[in-house]
């Protein structure tokens, strides 16, 4: 009997166990169909043959709302932004969580803070946080033209919510971005994110 339940289990915990390591640094990128903030569909191949970058966010993290504050997160948008590289911020905290925000409600918060990604995805079912193993907002994800993942972990290396210390800190995405855009290996691919849990 244990050994049947075991069995059947088994697929699970394969597919669980391949998209974990899907959404790892030198894996291929899960594809995923989201909705953006006006209720568009945005789908990640479509951008197949650019460089993207994958940001989890919520507004009510101070961990997030360190990097908006600071104007650290938008001006890494607006400068790969001009590079051609695509930015998709995805709020992942489900539609049960008492920090669920609405499309127009996330749309209100990236006017007032200046933010500009490519497009903002409302993730209510968690469904794309959950392929990508996404555990912190911020996490980040570097995508190259190929379709694989290059970069993914934290944003920086100061672990902290203090809006100052992103002046002094090694800011990994934009490594990542400026070694992969200019055909070099990536230093550093893989760092343990940091903030807050992701509400699923």
């Amino acid at each position: 009997m244990k050994f049947a339940a075991t069995l059947r289990a088994l697929p699970l915990v394969l597919a669980l166990a391949a998209m974990g390591a899907a959404a790892a640094p030198g894996g291929l990128a899960p594809d995923f169909t989201g909705t953006d903030t006006s209720g568009k569909a945005v789908r990640l191949s479509d951008y197949k043959g650019k460089f993207v970058v994958l940001e989890w966010t919520n507004p009510e993290c101070p961990f997030v709302r360190k990097h908006y504050d600071s104007q650290n997160m938008q001006g890494l948008q607006k400068e790969f932004g001009a590079k051609d590289v695509v930015w998709l911020a995805i709020n992942s905290t489900n539609k049960s969580s008492s920090e669920f925000k609405t499309g127009a409600q996330m749309d209100a918060w990236l006017k007032t803070n200046g933010a500009a990604p490519k497009a903002t995805l409302i993730d209510a079912s968690s469904e794309t946080g959950r392929a990508y193993s996404a555990k912190t907002t911020p996490h980040m994800f570097v995508v190259d033209p190929s379709g694989k993942i290059v970069y993914g972990g934290a944003i920086d290396d100061k672990r902290s919510a203090n809006p100052a210390d992103t002046k002094t800190a090694n800011n990994y995405v934009r490594a990542a971005l400026n070694e992969s855009m200019a055909g070099k290996p990536v230093t550093v691919a893989s760092t343990t994110p940091y903030g807050c849990s992701v509400k699923y």
